[in-house]
């Protein structure tokens, strides 16, 4: 068995050697132009040209959750694409949402200015029962985020392309339910996958069909919002603000007036991000999965996009 690695971002020895311990007998190099014909690639942003030359994959093995990268490229219609499912990152972003959550709804950005200035001032408790979470995209990661967010007793909403159930939470499912689910979110909480039908989904008249007042959290892909819209939806008071951690172009440029908003809070793409170790335990472990002749999680519909 022969697996490729193409992760130009990374320094590959830590990923070849971890492979190479959970994969003994497996030949697992490096790529490059030319590179012998793999079994299996694991990948994170590869070149077409990767693509075109590795035609005998029995399976490509994306490093994250998102493969909108990867699908920009001419993927053969064979191809089998597998994301990681979890490896680590749903914990990671549960943590990340609660905390964007909880600092708005306890008003912390308010009391850390008023720190600033040595005031000692208390605000009025907000109603627990009024502040409404909505969850936008119920995969793994928001599932994950959902469960979570229920020790804190919001009243949590989520939606979905197609019907899910999750206890606790009153779920909507297609684009027909959209209106109704967005003008009852308090808090959205973006975690949808980027494909052609959720590119620049949250535009102004997206946004505006949530309540006067409504925060943004976006931890998902830059391009699902028109950032554009959203600060002019801040500037007029229809958005109180926004946390967020992806943006339509990265690294976001040092210009941007998100950066300066005083009503916007900027990480730099952290909210889940790969953990090594784990990742690699879970692709190899799907490789010999795959070798046995059994089923994995993760598998990509190319035509879906996820």
């Amino acid at each position: 068995m022969r697996v490729c690695l193409c992760y130009p971002d990374a320094d590959p020895a830590p990923w070849l050697s971890a492979l190479r311990l959970h994969l003994p007998g497996a030949v697992i190099e490096s790529w490059q132009p030319g590179a012998a014909m793999a079994d299996y690639a694991v990948a994170w942003a590869p070149p077409q040209q990767f693509i075109d030359e590795q035609t005998r994959l029995k399976a490509l093995f994306n490093i994250g959750a998102g493969v909108d990268r990867l699908l920009q490229l001419r993927l053969p219609a064979q191809l089998r694409v597998v994301c990681l499912d979890d490896a680590g990152m749903a914990v990671q972003m549960a943590e990340y949402v609660c905390h964007a959550v909880l600092r708005h709804f306890r008003e912390f950005a308010a009391y850390e200015a008023q720190a600033r200035l040595g005031q000692w001032q208390q605000r009025a408790p907000r109603a627990r029962a009024d502040f409404t979470v909505g969850i936008m995209g119920l995969g793994v990661l928001g599932t994950r985020v959902a469960q979570a967010l229920r020790v804190f007793e919001y009243p949590l909403l989520g939606w979905s392309r197609s019907a899910r159930q999750l206890d606790g939470v009153a779920c909507f499912a297609g684009a027909s339910a959209l209106p109704q689910f967005l003008a009852a979110c308090q808090v959205l909480v973006c975690l949808l996958p980027l494909t052609p039908d959720t590119q620049d989904l949250l535009g102004r008249a997206r946004l505006e069909q949530l309540p006067r007042g409504a925060y943004l959290v976006n931890v998902a892909r830059g391009a699902l919002v028109v950032e554009d819209d959203l600060l002019a939806l801040l500037g007029s008071g229809h958005l109180a603000g926004a946390t967020l951690d992806v943006f339509r172009s990265e690294p976001l440029s040092a210009a941007h007036p998100l950066w300066r908003h005083p009503a916007v809070q900027v990480t730099p793409h952290i909210s889940a991000q790969t953990l090594e170790a784990q990742s690699i335990l879970q692709i190899a472990g799907k490789i010999l999965a795959l070798e046995r002749g059994a089923a994995v999680a993760g598998v990509v519909d190319l035509a879906r996009g996820y």
